[in-house]
């Protein structure tokens, strides 16, 4: 039987000519990720090691961004275990005020992930990078601390599911729209411990940022990891950002896929996952009345230039709704920076949102757009569970930047359509 592109870069990188699902390894690592919550518990428990030296000061990655600036003094406390541990051991890719960004945003565009790459990121949201035709995929910071001594993992090798999406989005439809379709199709555990794995000619109607929004959310569906074949567009993102070598990997006529679905991007309408699970989805043409306090754009989900630009495509010449807070989050600085000479800052100042530093934020409920009871957010972000992103009576909507944007306007959740667009 054959392997599935997760299966073949886990058995190069294990140095086995094969491997099949269900089976334990012990695999090579190219990067290991922690972030300013993640990365003290790490610390700590290599500190409790024989071995307290890292396996290669080039192949490990902390990137400051949950609660930077920090916001409070335990923040800052967890900060400064951080940067002590960087600077005792040299680490090169060390990401703090000033050169951060949310990591999943921040690392592709660093040149630091590439195709065939097998990474692990003490943040469950690794999974991001298979965009880029990498394995990667979230641990805990017990893993965490083995990798970064050892640059080793163990990992139980999944079996797959593949995703033939075929066809072009409609107007308005993204990769956000795509990801919750499937997850509400097959829900929060419907690829629990799976490769998910995207293929099929509607692949080159999707930007590089829809596939890092695709595989970013291959979580909220209980997948061990989401991957895309590695194309011309691919390719060319890599050379744009790395220096790097890479190799592509391809699945096997005879893989095996637990299952098999076929989505037609051009049936797709825009979706919103409504509380409390990403899996409750509906299409807004049934949505119905809800009204918004808040809304967010921005995360390592939607933050990315592509995501700023629909976003003030939307708002410019328009206010943002009386009663509603718009929160705008560049996922870097590059994009920050980019978004600015573009004019995006402006449009989305004069619209009346607010622009923020690169975090994440008000996504896991830490700082800059908290909830009280009974309010409701729209937001890009990427997980709506009971109390994420404040009181445990808020409510938080899914959506796309231009779900997002719209809605920012109108005061309720709506298509751009509702203004004309």
């Amino acid at each position: 039987m054959g392997m599935t592109m997760t299966q073949k870069i886990l058995a190069a990188h294990a140095g086995l000519e094969e491997v099949k699902a269900g089976q334990l390894i012990e695999a090579d690592l190219d990067l290991v990720l922690g972030n300013d919550i993640t990365s003290p518990v790490a610390i700590n428990e290599m500190e409790k090691m024989n071995n307290q030296t890292v396996f290669d000061k080039d192949k490990i990655a902390l990137v400051m961004d949950h609660f930077i600036p920090n916001k409070d003094i335990k923040s800052a406390e967890n900060c400064k275990c951080c940067r002590d541990f960087a600077c005792r051991h040299e680490i090169t890719n060390y990401f703090d005020v000033g050169e951060m960004g949310i990591e999943h945003a921040l690392l592709p565009e660093k040149g630091l992930v590439v195709a065939g790459d097998a990474v692990i990121g003490a943040d469950s949201h690794t999974c991001t990078y298979g965009a880029l035709g990498a394995f990667s995929t979230g641990v805990g910071s017990t893993d965490m601390a083995a990798g970064m001594v050892t640059g080793k993992a163990w990992f139980k090798v999944p079996s797959a599911i593949k995703f033939v999406l075929t066809g072009k989005p409609g107007k308005w439809v993204s990769g956000k729209d795509v990801i919750l379709h499937i997850i509400g199709m097959i829900g929060v555990d419907g690829a629990l411990y799976k490769s998910m794995e995207f293929v099929g000619d509607g692949i080159a109607n999707l930007s590089m940022d829809d596939r890092f929004t695709i595989c970013n959310m291959a979580i909220e569906a209980g997948g061990k990891n989401g991957i895309f074949p590695v194309d011309d567009l691919a390719k060319q993102y890599m050379k744009e950002h790395s220096k790097r070598d890479y190799k592509t990997y391809e699945a096997d006529p005879d893989a095996e896929y637990e299952a098999v679905y076929t989505i037609d991007l051009a049936q797709l309408n825009p979706t919103v996952a409504f509380p409390h699970l990403p899996e409750n989805t509906r299409t807004i043409d049934e949505v119905g009345e809800v009204k918004i306090q808040q809304s967010v754009i921005g995360s390592c989900t939607n933050g990315r230039i592509d995501d700023m630009r629909i976003a003030a495509q939307i708002m410019k010449g328009r206010k943002v709704a009386k009663g509603v807070r718009c929160i705008v989050i560049p996922a870097t600085q590059a994009i920050y920076l980019q978004a600015m000479r573009e004019g995006l800052l402006e449009i989305f100042i004069e619209a009346g949102a607010v622009v923020s530093t690169p975090t994440c934020g008000p996504c896991l409920g830490g700082y800059m757009g908290i909830l009280a009871a009974g309010e409701r957010c729209i937001s890009t972000t990427n997980r709506n569970f009971v109390g994420r992103m404040g009181h445990v009576e808020s409510e938080v909507y899914l959506a796309s930047p231009a779900i997002a944007a719209a809605s920012a306007v109108t005061g309720k959740i709506s298509s751009p359509s509702e203004l004309g667009l």
